[in-house]
């Protein structure tokens, strides 16, 4: 595949330029290894640059857009972005790794969070507040002013839509810095705004490192609002820049997302659920069901059904569309190796794993999905973000062991519970800690208009849904005496 258009520049002020001293970085393809284009390795001076043009724009046209502008101008770029499935997914395989089915999923979801951002803008309401007999009171919603975005590897198109969608809808001006791993479809998606009309620094865009332009966006002054989705370590150094300057800050940190599956379970409903909520994007997804929780009465037979199921998984290279793709990048594929010795050196039991098929590259980074059994609580693979195809399965006794067994990490992004018992349900959702909780599902198809975030460890903040346009502005309270 030749790339459709000329990666290695920042989009600023609408305008597409080199990178203050012109240095670049390697875009590689995590099916092969190789080495397929260059992106701009952005500056603290292009940051700074670009926060100015933000502010420009914030100040001037963009700002002064109705919120009925706005969102007809997501829209229009929403339609865009749906209208562009087949390049948007082909960058994404190549640069990601994602299975090709996989790539398009995540471009109807970036098309679909556009589509709701578009019509929640005009929708953002204040209240008003019943006071004395001789005040109108009344709240206004009002947009930061700058927001920075400093947008993952894992689901670049997804995060994009749901975080800086719900910014722009709200009336900020955004800059963007992606992951320097997967850059091409943030460069595509700014493309496709400047086409539909979005106005000169609304939208600006600078790739690089994050310890580079990363870092610069968190302490930049005039920015007013950091989005952040990542590790915790980053996560925290974000929090900090940011509040040199007081500024807000969503974090989206990961998780060890539990599913407790109860011997009165529908297994044949949960098992392909189980499997799949684990390894979708070869386990690369902060709300990844790492561990598997299963009561003691159904555990040999919940063991065995999953055995089965990974025994048939297939890894490969994205454009074959295989169950898994490649892991991101060689350092995460030796992380996730390091970390899977580590766990069998200490005891663990793999049950089962998947095949990489022969025809994958030896270059790619590619690792077999891995079941592990065995695992005590207080391990590292019961502990740790692994950010690869691993699951570990263990067995409880009772609710009160699994609630334990659940809670039992500094993470609370995701959970999980298996069980027709009502009673049990209710008390799980109020127990679990956890942002988000499903029951008798994982996920629940994504869900562009459900909040996502999580507690603890998994970060704070909500992103998706109107909570996001929530997180996106400021309550002003105006108080009306009558005179």
């Amino acid at each position: 595949m030749t790339l459709p258009f000329t990666t290695d520049l920042l989009l600023i002020d609408g305008e597409w330029r080199h990178a203050d001293g012109g240095a670049t970085l390697p875009v590689e393809d995590p099916s092969t290894g190789l080495e397929i284009g260059r992106i701009a390795r952005g500056t603290a001076a292009d940051v700074d640059v670009a926060v100015r043009a933000a502010r420009k724009a914030f100040d001037g046209v963009y700002g002064n857009l109705t919120a009925l502008q706005r969102g007809r101008l997501l829209a229009e770029l929403g339609r865009a972005v749906s209208a562009q499935v087949d390049m948007l997914a082909a960058l994404e395989v190549r640069d990601v790794g994602k299975p090709v089915s996989q790539a398009r999923a995540d471009v109807v979801a970036l098309a679909r969070y556009l589509e709701f951002y578009a019509g929640a803008a005009d929708k953002l309401h204040g209240t008003t507040i019943p006071y004395l007999a001789d005040y109108t009171i009344y709240t206004l919603r009002e947009p930061h002013g700058v927001t920075g975005h400093i947008i993952p590897w894992n689901y670049p198109m997804q995060i994009i839509g749901r975080s800086v969608g719900a910014a722009l809808a709200a009336g900020n001006a955004v800059v963007i810095k992606p992951a320097e791993e997967a850059s091409l479809t943030t460069l595509a998606f700014a493309r496709l705004a400047m086409e539909v009309g979005f106005p000169a620094g609304a939208i600006n865009v600078v790739p690089g490192l994050g310890e580079e332009a990363g870092a610069a966006l968190a302490a930049h002054p005039g920015v007013n609002h950091v989005s952040f989705t990542g590790s915790v370590e980053v996560g925290i150094a974000v929090q900090a820049a940011a509040a040199r300057h007081v500024a807000p800050v969503t974090l989206e940190l990961g998780g060890k997302s539990p599913q407790l599956v109860f011997d009165d379970a529908d297994l044949e409903v949960a098992l392909p659920v189980l499997v799949r909520a684990g390894l979708q994007n070869a386990g690369q997804t902060c709300s990844a069901s790492s561990r598997l929780l299963v009561q003691r009465s159904v555990y040999d037979q919940v063991v065995e059904a999953l055995v089965s199921r990974y025994r048939a998984l297939r890894v490969g290279p994205a454009a074959q569309d295989l169950d898994l793709g490649p892991l991101i990048s060689a350092a995460q594929l030796q992380r996730v190796r390091g970390l899977l010795a580590a766990g069998l050196g200490a005891g663990a039991e793999l049950l089962a794993a998947g095949e990489v098929v022969d025809t994958a590259p030896e270059r790619g980074h590619y690792v077999a999905p891995a079941l592990l059994g065995s695992v005590r609580p207080d391990q590292p693979l019961a502990q740790e973000e692994i950010f690869g195809p691993v699951q570990v399965v263990m067995a409880f006794d009772s609710e009160e062991e699994a609630i334990a067994l659940a809670n039992g990490t500094r993470f609370g992004l995701v959970a999980g519970a298996w069980t027709r018992d009502a009673g049990r349900q209710h008390r799980l959702v109020r127990r679990l800690r956890a942002g988000q909780v499903f029951l008798n599902d994982y996920g629940a198809a994504g869900g562009v208009e459900l909040p996502f975030g999580g507690v603890g460890w998994s970060g704070h903040g909500r992103e998706k849904g109107f909570e996001a346009l929530y997180g996106f502005t400021t309550v002003k309270t105006v108080a009306a005496r009558h005179r």
